[in-house]
């Protein structure tokens, strides 16, 4: 009922016009405007379609939600998708979503993180002409929205619907670094043969997929991606909103790259504390003064290494120059498992990390004691090949 009077009344003309308005206001000195506040941009297209939108709680233009500018400009949403932490962003990472209904609006909701690999069901799919994207990436291989994204494009393409990526800039735009997937290590965790930082934002991403034929039988799917206005690879874009519930600020961002390979370890990265990512623990560490306990708490229920006290390394005060200098750090974990006791050396390292890294050579080498900066060295040739390859699909110019 709530959706019908959306959609029958309206009566929002004003909100419209207001928007529109903001929308073509030429943009001041350094300032980014987004692909979903772009809506003299992609509402024409989708007006008279039946559309789906693929976005979560990062789908927000200021203060309102992308769906919200969508109805308002009685553009037909009938059905959403949403990704890993569900369309709200309150799941765990990893958790399965149930398909439900948006409380908000009505309309029901698809989730593309149930654990089961069934994709978009036929019925679903056949009620909808376009999927519409809108999600605030990390810009990590690892980091799943992406795949998500994939995974609609792959949907989109066997059914003939097409895909509109509502592009949002990337927070580690900047850089670029890290071992180029290995693809027998294909999983929920890395989709494409792309670094670690791949320095691409969603929309460059799907025109790399879509141009590369990486979608599942080679297939292409109909594309169009709103740009960003306003964007470089060189700026330090603030997101405004906390892309995941372990995610919470800029330093915890910018700290990913490097800590989230101790997920894929015995150690605990923070989280069920105040400040995940930014520091790295273990109760048998040896050496270390700062200490932490994970608890269970709300985006952390059953946290590694429950209720336990870790000894480790406060990141807190990292400088974020550095950080983004210094793209994949790998002394963080060398650091860990050269501070363990022997027994737990053996231990440290378990078959999620090669998944997360994208190789099986980096885990030997540092079980072998070879520095950070030499291991970093093994893959900037795959690097350099990465970045003559995304060249061709930026749309954003460097700097």
């Amino acid at each position: 009922m709530i959706r019908n009077i959306h959609f029958i009344s309206c009566r929002y003309i004003f909100t419209v016009l207001t928007l529109l308005l903001l929308c073509c206001r030429p943009l001041a000195a350094g300032e980014i405007k987004v692909g979903a506040e772009r809506t003299s941009v992609y509402v024409p297209m989708l007006k008279g379609k039946r559309v789906a939108l693929l976005s979560n709680h990062t789908g927000m233009v200021g203060s309102r939600h992308t769906l919200d500018l969508m109805l308002d400009s009685c553009v037909n949403v009938v059905t959403l998708f949403s990704p890993e932490h569900g369309f709200r962003g309150t799941a765990d990472a990893g958790e399965h979503v149930k398909n439900g209904v948006d409380e908000a609006t009505g309309i029901p909701i698809s989730s593309l993180y149930t654990g089961k690999s069934k994709g978009i069901a036929p019925e679903v799919m056949n009620a909808i002409d376009v999927i519409v994207v809108d999600l605030q990436d990390v810009g990590t291989r690892f980091y799943t929205y992406y795949i998500t994204m994939i995974k609609v494009m792959e949907e989109a393409a066997a059914a003939g619907k097409a895909v509109v990526v509502l592009d949002r800039p990337n927070p580690l735009g900047m850089t670029v670094d890290g071992p180029v997937l290995d693809m027998s290590l294909r999983s929920g965790v890395g989709r494409l043969p792309i670094p670690v930082i791949h320095g691409m934002t969603l929309g460059e991403i799907a025109q790399m997929a879509n141009g590369e034929r990486w979608l599942r039988g080679g297939k292409k799917v109909n594309l169009t991606v709103v740009p960003c206005e306003g964007y470089t690879h060189a700026s330090r874009y603030q997101l405004p909103v906390a892309p995941s519930p372990n995610l919470r600020d800029m330093t915890a961002i910018y700290l990913y790259p490097s800590l989230c390979f101790f997920e894929g370890t015995t150690a605990s990265v923070g989280r069920g504390t105040d400040f995940p990512f930014k520091v790295y623990g273990h109760p048998a560490m040896k050496g270390k003064e700062f200490s932490f306990t994970p608890r269970s708490v709300a985006g952390a229920k059953n946290p590694p290494l429950l209720n336990r006290r870790c000894f480790g390394v406060d990141l807190r005060r990292a400088r974020v120059d550095s950080v983004i200098d210094n793209g994949v750090d790998l002394s963080y974990i060398i650091d860990a498992y050269r501070s363990m006791p022997e027994l737990e050396k053996t231990r440290f390292f378990t078959s999620f990390f090669d998944k997360l890294i994208g190789n099986k050579k980096v885990k030997l080498m540092i079980i072998d004691g070879v520095p950070a900066d030499e291991i970093k060295e093994s893959w900037a040739g795959e690097v350099e090949e990465f970045k003559l390859l995304r060249e061709k699909y930026l749309i954003y110019p460097e700097s």
